[in-house]
């Protein structure tokens, strides 16, 4: 006992120095001084991009990063950026006629992609939440509340659940429902629902209201019925209206992260029977996984069922989920292999992935080289990073006050 409260106590320590690097990192290069707010590109070799366009993925997460911080340490430098982060999301990012918000702007702020996408919607609706909690503000409140409102009006799927994907500038159908070239053009996906659970989980904190408890309800329903498949226990991840599933690529970084996530927000609600099957299911999708380790630590991108395929290249976000995944298992379980991984994890991060400057490089390719792609950019955001920090030093300081009381 003594041995691993001495290891947790590290690995908090080494947590606190890592977030507040992170911050500093994004302190230092990611101000926009011209044209305000954050800029859209800082590269690989930490060169600004001015002129790159500006998403409201990067800049809600910008925002929840630094008042989840905010909210972790007491920091006024903190406040102070998401303070910058909100005002700027509310001057350009907010469409004034329509509701919801933008996809993207230009360097200037001008809207660009006006696009209504649900997945970046519920990033800001998720960060609102969060800096209420660092500043309550009515209005900041009442903006969170409107954008699941609006989002309940237009997108949810009042015949099989869940949510579709993406609408246009003024909430009408859209051909082209994709996040990224990389995705299925599929009217519903895994990860949109993910992170509108994460979402509703983090609104629900601010605002405990009934109609939003039971569509957290129903969306972890949508998670055991339709999204993790029972038998390989992997989340699917694309979907038709009806849930029929499309593709059969396995995502380790997903699955991991919604084992956590799902059991956030089985907690939130407070309901014993959800949070003991949502468990269940939180402890499959560990399982899962598991194949996606490499023997330094490091998880896997992806693989197809049946893992005939595999793409060998370890990104920085499936790794952060990772430490937070197999931590949040070890805390359930007392299993201290899942305790071993998390640390093996964040052992390959520093060994392969922090960047001198602060940051973590965006991933390993398989070949074991440097990946050259942001620092900071459109999915390249401080969240998954510093979330990772903030999780687990919440969670070790609640293990080590059970140790010292037992």
């Amino acid at each position: 006992m003594i041995a691993i409260s001495l290891q947790l106590q590290q690995y908090k320590n080494e947590m606190q120095d890592e977030l507040q690097q992170i911050l500093q990192y994004w302190q230092r290069y990611t101000v926009d001084e011209t044209y305000g707010g954050f800029v859209g590109e800082v590269d690989a070799q930490n060169i600004i991009h001015p002129s790159a366009p500006k998403g409201a993925v990067l800049n809600a997460r910008i925002l929840w990063s630094f008042a989840a911080a905010f909210n972790s340490t007491n920091n006024p430098s903190y406040l102070q950026l998401a303070d910058r982060a909100f005002h700027y999301l509310s001057a350009y990012f907010f469409d004034k006629e329509h509701g919801g918000v933008f996809w993207s702007v230009d360097y200037t702020g001008k809207p660009l992609d006006t696009k209504k996408q649900v997945y970046a919607i519920s990033f800001v609706m998720y960060a609102l939440a969060e800096y209420y909690r660092a500043k309550p503000n009515e209005f900041v409140k009442q903006q969170a509340i409107d954008l699941y409102r609006l989002i309940i009006q237009h997108a949810y799927d009042k015949i099989n659940g869940g949510f579709i994907e993406a609408l246009t500038i003024n909430w009408q159908p859209i051909k082209d429902f994709r996040l990224s070239d990389k995705d299925a053009n599929t009217p519903k996906s895994m990860n949109t629902m993910l992170h509108v659970l994460e979402a509703f989980t983090n609104l629900y904190r601010i605002w405990a209201d009934e109609d939003l408890g039971n569509h957290i309800k129903k969306l972890l329903n949508i998670f055991d019925k339709y999204i993790i498949n029972k038998k390989t226990c992997h989340l699917h991840l694309f979907f038709d209206n009806d849930w029929t599933v499309k593709g059969n690529d396995i995502s380790f970084g997903h699955d991991i992260e919604a084992a956590w996530l799902l059991q956030e927000a089985a907690e939130v609600i407070g309901d014993e029977k959800l949070i003991s099957r949502v468990s269940a299911n939180s402890f499959l999708l560990v399982a899962a996984s598991e194949k996606g380790l490499d023997t330094d630590g490091g998880l896997w991108y992806e693989a197809s069922a049946g893992y005939k395929h595999w793409v060998y290249e370890k990104h920085w976000w499936p790794q952060a989920e990772a430490m937070i995944g197999f931590f949040n298992a070890y805390q359930f379980t007392g299993n201290e292999k899942c305790l071993q991984q998390s640390l093996s994890c964040w052992q390959f991060v520093k060994n392969k992935l922090k960047d001198t400057a602060g940051e973590w490089h965006w991933g390993i390719q398989d070949s074991g080289a440097l990946m050259n792609k942001d620092k900071a950019g459109f999915w390249k955001c401080p969240y998954h990073n510093s979330r990772a920090c903030m999780e687990l030093i919440k969670r070790i300081d609640n293990l080590l006050q059970i140790n010292k009381s037992n």
